[in-house]
């Protein structure tokens, strides 16, 4: 691991871009709390959506269901590397640091040399899909082979389509345009839940519901960038700053590799047959799906919204103010996530209930996704530092240290599954993410104060008061849910959330405004308005 120096950043760093980054527009900017607003309300809309596609897709059988997740994996692994994480975490920085004129040439650059790479490994996946699938599913499997290997071959131009979408979704939000690309991933799931309920419940659909999807989540970007003139025109040609970009997303090749090993050791792992029933892997997609909303929502989209700001900072090493916003950031996604956190934990079936909107559902799926969601949501907090600590060293072109960490965390994820399952069962998944975590965001912090001085003290602060009404809040929430119908289907899950949920998370917000926690002062402020 590289160490960051004492100074904020070696002087020759100044180098990479020009002295004068591109203007802030005439028109103004938005707010950083509007961003994050704008960004919270898209990412809410697309997981109450993508909740709703998961309620359609349960009720497709284990042999389909299953071998569809095991399908998909292929494409999102690869996704990770050439779209969303590399994309916005490498091309940003970047991008903000040139004049107008340069940024156009780098996107059209960048854009042809992602399309012509995304071709080749598209044909390589639905050509290696076989060998592919065996490597992620276990011997004895139950899950159906070659159901899988089929609808991983439909499903790899997704991978065109995903990428395609994070380059537009990347020049919208370095320009501060958040609205077209946060509601982008609904079009995605609204096509998705169309192509599901119009064509046959067969494989070949499902597979092609997906691309559909994907199909949509482009089209929605594409009038955006047109009207604020940031539409490229893909070309094979040479950048000087191209070289840059592809220097910052070389090392999210050991992230990558690091996580696609931790997916693979997880996926054979839920379709080992002597282990685990079939539904198992469904149940896992369903956890996962609930997790990832909460975790968009409260944890992501402020992180996404700081990033460009931070960005900004860092290009014109205005460390003072990086300093300022990484408490802010760090104060208010731990905020947020604190009390979620406690309520899944203590609620976690009710969650999961909400998916089977049907009353004959299937009991192994339930039972999976509840215990694999109760250890999740302990790693809320922890996982909300680190998302917004990585902003940070990523903003800074100090990408090397983040990934760094982010591998080396990964592989004792896999580690703490190998010891900790066998004994918790699958509550083992989350309670190693929750570990993991917690060491991540310490290193990060370590890293962090090495080069420009941690705020620990008033992180810590923050935390002493929001963690402890947290756990207040899901104590209550469990003891109302004691009295509430079983979990099971959606309408008594829908219920217990809404009851218990809302006493906890109420009891939250009431010992927030007696401590005057400026968060919630915030967030009155807004509401009012």
């Amino acid at each position: 691991m590289t160490v960051p120096p004492a100074a904020p950043d070696p002087p020759q760093q100044s180098s990479k871009g020009p002295a004068t980054p591109a203007p802030v527009p005439s028109g103004g900017r938005r707010s950083l709390r509007a961003n994050t607003i704008i960004v919270m309300a898209g990412t809410l809309g697309s997981r109450l959506s993508g909740i709703v596609r998961t309620q359609v897709m349960g009720v497709f059988g284990n042999t389909l269901l299953d071998a569809f997740i095991v399908a998909v994996k292929v494409p999102n692994l690869l996704r990770e590397l050439l779209a969303e994480g590399a994309l916005v975490n490498s091309f940003i920085p970047v991008y903000k640091s040139l004049d107008t004129a340069e940024r156009r040439r780098l996107a059209q650059t960048f854009s042809g040399v992602l399309i012509a790479v995304n071709l080749l490994l598209m044909a390589v996946g639905i050509l290696a899909a076989p060998w592919v699938v065996d490597l992620l599913i276990a011997g004895n499997s139950n899950v159906d082979r070659a159901v899988a290997v089929y609808m991983t071959q439909l499903v790899m131009p997704f991978l065109m389509l995903i990428s395609l979408s994070s380059i537009a979704m990347g020049l919208l939000n370095a320009d501060e345009h958040f609205r077209e690309s946060s509601f982008a991933p609904v079009a995605f799931n609204l096509a998705s839940i169309a192509a599901l309920l119009i064509l046959p419940n067969t494989a070949t659909w499902l597979a092609f519901g997906w691309l559909i999807g994907g199909v949509a989540q482009l089209a929605v970007q594409l009038p955006a960038l047109n009207r604020f003139g940031l539409l490229p025109t893909p070309a094979l040609r040479g950048h000087t700053a191209l070289g840059r970009v592809l220097r910052q997303m070389a090392p999210f090749t050991l992230t990558a590799g690091a996580r696609q090993f931790l997916n693979l050791y997880v996926t054979r792992m839920l379709s080992d047959a002597g282990r685990f029933q079939p539904g198992t892997q469904s149940g896992y997609f369903y956890a996962e799906t609930l997790f990832t909303t909460v975790n968009g929502l409260f944890v992501v989209s402020p992180a996404l919204a700081l990033f460009p700001r931070f960005s900004e900072h860092a290009a014109a090493r205005d460390w003072p103010a990086f300093r300022a916003l990484t408490v802010q950031g760090i104060r208010t996604t731990t905020f947020l996530a604190a009390p979620m956190s406690a309520l899944l934990v203590a609620l976690a079936p009710y969650a999961v209930s909400v998916i089977n909107i049907t009353r004959g559902y299937d009991v192994p799926r339930f039972l999976a996704a509840s215990q694999i969601l109760t250890g999740w949501a302990l790693a809320l907090v922890p996982w909300a530092i680190v998302t917004l600590l990585l902003r940070t060293f990523y903003a800074r072109e100090r990408t090397m240290e983040a990934v760094t960490v982010s591998a080396v965390g990964f592989v004792l994820e896999v580690g703490l599954y190998r010891l900790l399952v066998p004994s918790l069962g699958l509550l083992g998944f989350g309670v190693s993410t929750a570990i993991s975590g917690v060491l991540m965001a310490g290193v990060l912090a370590w890293l962090y104060r090495r080069a420009l001085g941690f705020p620990g003290r008033e992180i810590a602060q923050h935390l002493t008061r929001v963690v402890p009404l947290s756990v207040v809040a899901g104590l209550l929430g469990w003891l109302v849910s004691r009295v509430m119908p079983a979990p099971g289907y959606i309408v008594p899950g829908v219920i217990g959330l809404a009851v218990a949920g809302g006493v906890g998370l109420a009891a939250y917000l009431a010992g927030a405004l007696a401590l005057r926690l400026p968060e919630v002062n915030g967030l009155l402020r807004r509401l009012r308005r």
